[in-house]
């Protein structure tokens, strides 16, 4: 009989935004990184395509996403911490998320596990569902969307 264990994962990547999903996927990533005494690296895209086109030549406005984003991932690495994960890191990026996290963020980081949401802001739901799947197809790790 073969070992029946789950598969220990190493180091989790865990997408987060402010959707509810996301929060899901956050408190499951942190939960797995403790079990698993695993690196966890969390990280968050600046959406571009969310921006309007004065807002997206403006330095100042991508400077203030920007840094929101940085201090809300913060409050995310505070609270893994908190919960009893060593070894936790985090990364904001700016672009489309799914492209971002399969073609620059898994590459440099080089986590075993992607865990996501499945839908992110209401209105653009059909868009980031689209993004969960195509991370889903694209990624050369593990992937759990939760949801």
């Amino acid at each position: 009989m073969s070992d029946m264990s789950p598969k220990e994962f190493k180091h989790i990547l865990v997408g987060v935004d402010d959707s509810a999903d996301a929060q899901l996927a956050f408190r499951y990533a942190i939960n797995r990184a403790k079990t698993d005494g695993a690196k966890l690296t969390i990280v968050s895209i600046l959406e571009q395509h969310s921006m309007n086109v004065y807002e997206a030549m403006s330095k100042d406005f991508i400077h203030g996403q920007r840094k929101d984003l940085e201090d809300h991932v913060l409050q995310y690495q505070k609270l893994a911490q908190e919960f009893g994960v060593k070894d936790v890191s985090v990364v904001v990026d700016e672009g489309d998320p799914g492209e971002t996290i399969v073609k620059d963020i898994i590459p440099a980081v080089k986590p075993d596990l992607l865990v996501i949401g499945s839908v992110s802001k209401q209105g653009v739901r059909k868009y980031f569902g689209s993004q969960a799947a195509y991370m889903a197809k694209n990624a050369p790790v593990s992937v759990l969307v939760i949801r």
